[in-house]
């Protein structure tokens, strides 16, 4: 007999006051006036009776860190009585939410952690964990995928590398009201500039509304996809809230499109999981003199660009990015850098035949397809900026052609194959093993 699936979710308000600097952006200036759309985070814990199964807790902020990981799986995990091993911390990427959160993610970047909105957000967080408990139910749990073109790309060549499949977890009470959705995609949240001032959740929380506008108000939670060299940039029309909307609306219809017209199978538990360990060494850098010269030279390049073009024209704003990829390598050379190995937590969480593969990066599209390519699951979500944050990691194509990523990453240009066997490894031991 196939264990029955529960249910525990909720969504809370975790938007800060104003006054705050919002994180994401090397060229902002100003702290935040105030919120167009509230900053969320969504709970979404699925288990049986006799398993605990995974607490999924998505958050619309530019990441979670090691500490900001190990600050809130505590405290959630202590709030429903399970191991914090069982708690998974996603960020949605959005460069609309505050730095406080993090603090400084990169030591080419700066940025101050605020314990005081660390300590709010996690009390709002804890307390809408500690509802969850009460409210577990039955569900049916049934898959969907599907594809849009019209929310991101490549955001160096319009044919580039890009995943362009959404997946959804759908999870409907036994009345077949809808309870939640969890449902991930692959593209920056960055629709709004550096001249943004506001909070708000850029794509994903539109998204999110405008799903409960067409679906009846079910939880959802979003899950940002291997996002690190895809954006809107080649496909919006603007950076305002009404291109949020427009992209959020693409996406949203399409979700709500696929959840009518396709015939899913029913999907039963329990809800597995495993956890693993990579070690990685840190990049050598190099010299000062030498980052000091690339930076000067991605400057001009950036200059002659934009005495071109025009501000946000795509030309501009990669040439802009490599100059700040050049600067943050020059204050890499000039300042104290991580050294020796990093150990980086990769999960599998697995539903029947559903993966969901978390990593702490900003993968590169075509590192995703290929772990997606080598899992044995019939269907691979692989998730990034999750359990903490270890910055960009690009394929070897964005390493020969020079990319910001390429600059700022910490990590030495043969580490995406290295995780890519690594994740195909797991998921596949994962499988293997049903305890």
């Amino acid at each position: 007999m196939t264990a029955a699936l529960l249910l525990a979710a909720q969504d809370v308000r975790i938007t800060p006051g104003p006054g705050h600097p919002l994180g994401g952006y090397l060229a902002r200036h100003g702290v935040a006036t105030g919120t167009h759309d509230d900053l969320e985070a969504s709970l979404i814990w699925l288990s049986t009776e006799d398993d605990p199964g995974v607490l999924w807790v998505a958050l619309d902020a530019l990441a979670v860190d090691a500490g900001l990981t190990r600050t809130l799986a505590d405290a959630v995990a202590a709030a429903v009585g399970i191991d914090p091993a069982r708690v998974v911390l996603c960020a949605s990427h959005t460069h609309s939410g505050p730095e406080g959160w993090t603090g400084p993610l990169h030591p080419g970047l700066p940025g101050r952690r605020d314990a005081g909105l660390v300590g709010r957000m996690a009390e709002t967080v804890t307390g809408a964990a500690l509802r969850l408990r009460a409210c577990r139910g039955r569900v049916r749990a049934r898959w969907h995928a599907g594809t849009t073109e019209a929310v991101g790309g490549n955001r160096y060549r319009p044919d580039g590398p890009h995943d362009t499949s959404f997946g959804v977890l759908e999870l409907r009470r036994d009345d077949g009201s809808p309870a939640a959705l969890l449902f991930d995609y692959a593209s920056h949240p960055t629709v709004l500039g550096p001249d943004n001032l506001t909070w708000s959740a850029d794509w994903p929380g539109a998204t999110r509304r405008e799903l409960a506008a067409l679906i009846g108000q079910p939880v959802s939670a979003f899950l940002q996809g291997a996002a690190g060299d895809a954006s809107s940039r080649f496909v919006r029309r603007g950076r305002d809230h009404a291109e949020v909307r427009t992209l959020g609306g693409h996406l949203a219809t399409s979700i709500a499109r696929t959840l009518a017209e396709a015939s899913a199978g029913a999907e039963t538990g329990p809800v597995r999981m495993s956890r693993s360990a990579l070690h990685l060494p840190y990049r050598d850098v190099p010299s000062l003199e030498d980052s000091v010269e690339l930076r000067e030279t991605a400057e001009r390049e950036w200059q002659r660009e934009l005495a071109h073009h025009g501000e946000d024209h795509p030309a501009v704003r990669i040439a802009q990015t490599r100059y700040e990829g050049c600067a943050m390598l020059a204050s890499m050379a000039a300042t104290d850098r991580p050294t020796g190995c990093a150990e980086v937590p990769v999960s599998v969480v697995s539903l029947g035949e559903i993966a969901w593969l978390h990593t702490p990066f900003e993968l590169f599209a075509s590192l995703g397809l290929r772990i997606r390519r080598g899992s044995p699951f019939r269907h691979t979500r692989v998730i990034g900026y999750s359990d903490g944050y270890l910055g960009y990691l690009p394929d070897a194509e964005g390493h020969r052609n020079g990319v910001y990523e390429s600059y700022v990453t910490l990590f030495e240009p043969d580490a995406g194959d290295k995780l890519v066997e690594h994740c195909v490894k797991l998921l596949r031991t994962h499988q293997a093993d049903p305890t």
